[in-house]
């Protein structure tokens, strides 16, 4: 069990994306994807508003936070702009890690506008709940998959002459959508746990809440499929 006045929820954006540029301003259905994810999290019944927090340097993206009445954690230049390169250790990424006064950190994918409210409350609470220091959202796919080298990595079901999507034993997928982990542990280097000894408890949540946004026909497809959600 953890106590929620030792968690907090943050949302990083940034505008530096090069597959889809200015992705986090730009209008998306009325509003921008930075605006949407803020208001399903201040819509939640169960996150403290003072938990919540927005990581961004950008001029643009601070004031759309602060137009959604969010708390504020200004990145650095440096931080916005990483590439991903390699070198680059998770404190340069989560610059919140030893300065935000929590315990704990769920952290929010800002680019999947599918996701609703009721969602990242059942993680929030599940993790409340949990005596693991690690979560991690996933998909639960009924499918058959094979590793490069043509071999089966599910379990054929048993008495199935052939494929059976109905039969097969579910494989977990992650969402990429929502994470949470011990704060300081960034500073070691690592966040949320190790996935290869089961210390990072797995959350299922829906496919159609997954749709991330990266690339520039996903912007244009996934605000369609938004507004028509709407």
């Amino acid at each position: 069990m953890k106590d929620k006045n030792d968690v907090c929820v943050v949302m990083q954006a940034r505008l530096s994306s090069q597959r889809c540029p200015q992705k986090m301003i730009r209008p998306f259905a009325g509003d921008t994807l930075t605006g949407i994810i803020l208001k399903k999290l201040a819509a939640s019944s169960v996150i403290p508003r003072e938990n919540i927090f927005l990581s961004v340097h950008e001029p643009e993206l601070v004031s759309i936070g602060e137009e959604n009445g969010i708390n504020i954690f200004h990145r650095s230049y440096e931080s916005a702009v990483w590439d991903g390169g390699e070198g680059t250790h998770l404190t340069g990424m989560y610059e919140w890690w030893d300065k935000l006064p929590y315990k704990y950190a769920i952290l929010i994918n800002g680019c999947a506008p599918m996701m609703s409210t009721e969602t990242i409350d059942n993680f929030y609470s599940r993790y409340l709940e949990s005596d693991s220091d690690g979560m991690f959202a996933v998909i639960e796919k009924k499918n058959y998959f094979w590793n490069t080298e043509g071999k089966l990595i599910v379990p054929w079901p048993e008495g199935e002459p052939c494929m059976n999507t109905k039969a097969v034993a579910p494989t977990l997928e992650a969402a990429h959508c929502l994470y949470a982990g011990r704060m300081d542990k960034i500073g070691q280097g690592i966040w949320m746990g190790d996935f290869n000894n089961g210390e990072i408890e797995l959350v299922p949540m829906p496919e159609e809440e997954t749709f991330d946004v990266d690339y520039e026909w996903e912007f244009n497809l996934y605000e369609k499929l938004y507004r028509a959600s709407k």
